[in-house]
This record gives C-alpha cells, sequence and structure tokens, in this order.
C-alpha cells in the first residue's frame, strides 16, 4: 500500500519553499500519493506562486479575511483542517518554516495522529519577540514534528540541544535555492506584465538597490528610521536607483509613502510576485531587507544584503558573510550601504562569499527519507 503525504501551506515563503518539495514528490506517485491543502493565510501572493510553478492544490480552505487577526486565523486554519484529514487520512503532514499555518497544522495533525514532517526545521532566535510570532510558531511546531529536515548544520545542532533525536533530523540545504534554480530556468522562457513593467521602470544605467520590509516588531519607530536611511542615501547618491516592492499593511504604507513618496530616485511599486521578484533580485545591486528567504535566496544569485533586523535565525549567512545585520539603526544602514556603493573590494568579498544554504538537491533528499521509512 502506497504511503500517503499531505503537504499544507499557506502563505507566499511557504509556498515558494514547498514547491520544489511538492513537485519532486508528484514525479514519483507510484511511491508516495501526494496531495496539496492550502489555507490561503495570504490569498493572491499565494496564488501567484502556485500559478509560477504550475501547482493545483487538492484542497484550498481560502480562510484569507480583511483585517484577520492571529487569534481568529488560528482558530479557523484548526477547525477547517480538521474535515480534510478526515478525508484524506494522510500518513504523513509536511509543513514548512515558521507561520500560522505551520503552527495550527501541525497541532491539527498532531490531534489526528498524523506523523509531521518539518521542512526548514530548527530555525532560532531564541527571543520569542523577534520575529513575532514566527519565534514561537516554529518552536510549538518543533515539539509537536517527527521528521525534522533541517537546512543548515546550525539548524540541526539547534535541534539536537532541544533533545531531538538524531535519527528524526535529515540535514537538506533549504529547498529555497531548489525553487531559485527551478524559478530561474522557468524565467528564461516567461513573462508577465510585472516584468515588463519592472523593464521600463529601471534604469539600468544605476545601481539598482532592492529594498523590503514588512516585519511586525520594525512597525512605527522602525519604519521611520528607515525610510529616513533609505532617504539619506537615494538624495547622496542620485546614481542609484532604488526600488521598493511596498508591503500593503497600513503600517507599511503609511510611513514609507509619506517619507519617501516625492524622491526621484526611489520607485515605490506594489508588491511583486515571485516571478517578478526573482527577476527583480538577479538585476539588483544589493539589497536591503528584513525578510528571512532573502537572506537565503540573494547569495546565490551574487548580491549582497544588508538585514533590517537586530537578530537573525539565519546566522550561518551572517557567518558565511553574505548579509550584515543593520537592524534599524539609520546610521548602520546609511554607513553599511555607503561601504557596498563605495569600497569594490568589499562589494567582491560579499559577493563572492559561499551560500551556506544548500545546493538545490533538498527536495531529493526529503523524498529519500521518506520513501524508505517504514509508515
Amino acid at each position: 500500500m502506497r504511503k500517503k503525504a499531505l503537504f499544507i501551506f499557506g502563505t507566499r515563503p511557504e509556498a515558494i519553499k514547498m514547491a520544489p518539495v511538492v513537485l519532486y514528490f508528484k514525479n514519483y506517485l507510484n511511491d508516495i500519493e501526494t496531495r496539496v491543502c492550502v489555507t490561503a493565510q495570504h490569498r493572491e501572493m499565494l496564488d501567484q506562486v502556485l500559478q509560477f510553478f504550475e501547482i493545483t492544490p487538492d484542497y484550498d480552505l481560502d480562510l484569507m479575511k480583511k483585517n484577520q487577526d492571529l487569534h481568529h486565523l488560528s482558530a479557523r486554519i484548526l477547525t477547517s483542517l480538521k474535515p480534510v484529514l478526515d478525508d484524506y487520512k494522510p500518513d504523513y503532514v509536511f509543513v514548512h518554516g515558521d507561520t500560522t499555518t505551520t503552527m495550527m497544522s501541525s497541532i491539527a495533525a498532531f490531534y489526528s495522529g498524523i506523523k509531521i514532517g518539518h521542512v526548514e526545521a530548527g530555525l532560532r532566535t531564541f527571543d520569542k519577540h523577534q520575529p513575532f510570532p514566527e519565534e514561537i510558531n516554529r518552536q510549538i511546531t518543533g515539539r509537536l514534528t517527527d521528521f525534522h529536515f533541517a537546512p543548515t548544520e546550525q539548524a540541526q545542532e539547534n535541534l539536537i540541544a532541544e533533545n531531538v533525536d538524531k535519527k528524526n533530523i535529515l540535514l537538506t540545504g533549504n529547498t529555497v535555492i531548489d525553487a531559485l534554480f527551478q524559478g530561474l530556468e522557468k524565467l528564461k522562457k516567461y513573462k508577465d506584465a510585472e516584468i515588463k513593467n519592472l523593464e521600463s521602470l529601471l534604469n539600468f544605467n544605476k545601481k539598482i538597490i532592492l529594498v523590503t520590509g514588512h516585519r511586525r516588531e520594525n512597525f512605527g519607530e522602525g519604519f521611520i528610521r528607515i525610510c529616513k536611511a533609505l532617504k539619506t542615501i537615494a538624495v547622496k547618491h542620485p546614481n542609484v536607483q532604488i526600488v521598493y516592492p511596498v508591503h500593503l499593511n497600513p503600517k507599511v504604507q503609511k510611513p514609507v509613502y509619506d517619507l519617501l513618496g516625492d524622491i526621484p530616485n526611489i520607485s515605490l511599486i506594489a508588491p511583486l510576485g515571485y516571478p517578478a521578484f526573482l527577476w527583480l533580485m538577479s538585476k539588483s545591486f544589493f539589497i536591503i531587507t528584513d525578510s528571512g528567504g532573502v537572506q537565503e535566496e540573494a547569495p546565490s544569485l551574487g548580491k549582497p544584503v544588508l538585514v533590517m533586523r537586530d537578530t537573525t535565525e539565519r546566522p550561518e549567512a551572517v557567518k558565511a558573510g553574505t548579509v550584515i545585520l543593520v537592524g534599524t539603526n539609520e546610521t548602520k544602514i546609511v554607513s553599511q550601504a555607503e561601504k557596498l556603493l563605495t569600497n569594490k573590494e568589499h562589494y567582491n568579498q560579499m559577493q563572492k562569499s559561499h551560500n551556506p544554504y544548500g545546493d538545490g538537491k533538498a527536495s531529493e533528499r526529503i523524498f529519500n527519507f521518506i520513501k524508505n521509512l517504514d509508515v
């Protein structure tokens, strides 16, 4: 009898990192029956990724609501998953990373007596408020998980320190690198309206700085400092073009448009789908972000990253020299950006540093691990 796997995810970052695993499993349906359930915690942004990777969910809970809060979202995920689990009766539920979907899907699977595989397991800041709520989401998921797919040696060590049995941990590399390589290949034949708009927007004679920001812990004064730093960089360096796809959250939109809306070499644009964002990363000189995934993707593209967070659950990149933590410190953001813009040796060193996040074969390793398990 075939094993049955169910992949559950709900946000764009999860979809990007789960897509190559889902596709690998679906290539071997004779070995493992595979279905996909999306919570649609982020509806539109999720759908763009599913379309790009040509994945059609078997179950779509469509849970996103305007102005949703964590309390109601968590309850809806938990109660909506029970009928799915009762219907399909999977042997394994796969979750990814650290979202609300991840944590609540793990609880739902645990309540139903189903084994849990956690992709991108073992990331830790050891500060429950940074990032919020992701740090607690992944720690709770880690306590419920049966099989931990750790992206790095540091993540594996974190799990061992938490008394996870080493035989239940697999060091895989990060699936985001699998997705990156597949995405770059697809982009060779892929064009959409967003990419065409970017081609007309960008001045390729200028150094392009890509900016993203959305973390809750940076709301308020943090975003004001970030915007002031970006304004300083833009005014001082008219030979750069800052491109900022602005997150739809009003707590991000207001300070960004108030402080940066009238600066000629700052382009504030709508959030991008994954293909266009991947294309824009490849065209950038360097990236300023508070995103976790970008810290992993950009080094494979040879793009230095300034991370607008005080702590990171991805210390490997800091150690390797592919990223620098600048927090929301206005002076630090400006000075590190200046260094990348004016010091060629420093830029080249960051650009050529080894990416510690994998070789693009994480999906294959996860599949083989599950295939060889006794149910």
